[in-house]
């Protein structure tokens, strides 16, 4: 398959899941007696979405699709640019900040970039501010099922780079209870094409179901101190590890969009 047919393809999907997640969140929103929906801003290279619901404090969507060349340092990282600089990247990446401390963030992204090679990358990771065994585990055994739909060595070996990944070394400390994570996924492309949309499909099914399924939950005013608290440490996370945003602001991405994890408030001692 051409790479202009690859990129078209890969493209047509990061728009549809935004739809899909989207409306999976205002679903929520609706079914919670709430009419906000998301705001959407367009911009050159994609268009993201934002929403300060009575459920999601802050949400953002976005969808980007960029082309351009990486500064000659930056190029030194990513695979394929020693005889080119230049590159194409689309992608979705998504981060829930909900407005009950019983109710995780959740974050998701995946994204396809070519260069002289091309390959995907993404994950699917939770921070609650409470830990919940039930719930971890539901979540952990749904990331382990649709892995072992494509790879059986998957779930473990992309676990363990999510629980590597989303740790802040200055803190000692994980982020939250981790997910799975990948990158330079370059074996088979439409079998990592396929398992990169089942990634999306799941995250948004989750979504769904562990908001619902909470929603509804009083809180105290000592666990929304705690939120704000463990919403710092996702703060300090972003802006001093995240490969997602490190890539996005150096590679031309809109800094709005890029910026749009920051949680709406956050704490620190």
């Amino acid at each position: 398959m051409k790479i202009k047919k690859k990129q078209k393809l890969a493209k047509e999907w990061f728009l549809n899941l935004q739809n899909i997640i989207c409306n999976n969140v205002e679903q929520l929103e609706k079914e919670y007696g709430s009419s906000v929906k998301f705001k959407k801003n367009k911009w050159k290279h994609g268009e993201f979405r934002i929403i300060n619901g009575n459920v999601i404090e802050k949400g953002g969507v976005a969808f980007s699709n960029v082309m351009g060349q990486f500064s000659k340092k930056f190029a030194r990282k990513i695979p394929g640019t020693s005889a080119s600089t230049h590159f194409w990247s689309s992608g979705i990446s998504v981060v829930l900040h909900p407005k009950n401390p019983k109710i995780p963030a959740m974050h998701f992204n995946t994204r396809f970039i070519c260069t002289k090679k091309n390959w995907f990358g993404g994950g699917i990771d939770m921070t609650p501010n409470i830990i919940d065994n039930k719930e971890k585990k539901y979540f952990h055994n749904k990331l382990k099922k649709m892995c072992n739909l494509h790879n059986k060595k998957y779930y473990k070996k992309y676990k363990k780079w999510c629980d590597e990944y989303f740790y802040l070394p200055h803190r000692g400390e994980p982020r939250g209870i981790g997910g799975i994570f990948f990158d330079y996924k370059m074996d088979d492309w439409e079998k990592d094409f396929s398992f990169t949309k089942d990634v999306g499909s799941t995250f948004a099914h989750l979504v769904y179901i562990i908001v619902k399924n909470k929603m509804h939950k009083k809180w105290t005013k000592k666990e929304k101190e705690f939120q704000l608290l463990k919403r710092g440490r996702y703060v300090e996370f972003n802006l001093l590890y995240d490969r997602g945003t490190k890539f996005g602001l150096n590679s031309g991405g809109n800094p709005e969009a890029i910026l749009m994890s920051m949680p709406p408030l956050a704490k620190w001692k």
